[in-house]
């Protein structure tokens, strides 16, 4: 028997559009339903959390994950990957090698931040890397709708892509930020992000959603333009980066 998304712990954000945030590291998982595809937007920070999402989808839509996009390479939004067995998986050009080199990074990153030694090493193992590279832009068909996947970055990261969500029936696009945007607290400037950068990929990022859309942050409730704006600005005079 099939559930709604919000009696399996997610909130609907539009028509076959939802997202979840998880427990432990509140990143936001996102789904998005065409008539013949389902888009998971990252896949949570272990195996477990993988097929967890995977069964909770399946609940919900009655049928599997057939494409995955992986918004940046951090421990908490890639680890989950190798729990979608079969599916097309996309990522920002050149995030499949860093990946491939880096899973010990991911593997002590994870652990670091409180992720089961045995859990982190085993996902860190089956790691799945993307396939199929984002150099512009790309879009995909999951039937009925199109999703925009955009390299946005680097920032945040070195490999940051943002999935735009076209509205349709009046509703807003939706745009799945990553962490370009993080509302439940200051945007983290890890070793691998490229400050410099980051208020210009905001301003992509705005660009692409435009004044209407809801953009969805890596962690935090989903918020609107007038935010990123404030956000770009905070970051560009932390960073040093001059005004738009």
């Amino acid at each position: 028997m099939q559930t709604s998304w919000e009696e399996a712990g997610w909130e609907q954000l539009g028509d076959g559009v939802a997202r979840r945030r998880m427990p432990g590291w509140d990143e936001t998982i996102g789904v998005i339903a065409g008539t013949t595809g389902v888009m998971i937007v990252d896949t949570g920070a272990t195996l477990r959390d993988g097929a967890d999402l995977r069964r909770a989808i399946r609940g919900v839509l009655g049928r599997d994950v057939t494409h995955v996009a992986l918004t940046h390479p951090h421990f908490d939004h890639v680890l989950g990957t190798a729990a979608f067995a079969g599916v097309k998986v996309f990522g920002a050009a050149g995030l499949g090698d860093l990946l491939r080199r880096g899973k010990d990074v991911l593997r002590h990153d994870a652990i670091r931040h409180g992720v089961d030694r045995d859990a982190a090493a085993e996902a860190a193992d089956l790691l799945v890397a993307p396939h199929h590279h984002v150099h512009d832009q790309l879009t995909v068909e999951l039937g009925d709708r199109q999703v925009l996947l955009a390299n946005v970055g680097p920032a945040h990261s070195t490999h940051d892509l943002a999935v735009l969500v076209p509205g349709r029936g009046g509703s807003p696009e939706i745009v799945f930020c990553g962490d370009l945007v993080e509302e439940s607290g200051e945007p983290q400037a890890g070793p691998d992000a490229l400050p410099q950068r980051w208020p210009g990929a905001l301003d992509r990022l705005l660009a692409l959603g435009g004044e209407d859309a809801r953009y969805v942050p890596g962690h935090g409730a989903v918020v609107d333009a007038a935010f990123v704006r404030t956000q770009r600005a905070a970051l560009a005079a932390r960073f040093g980066v001059a005004p738009s």
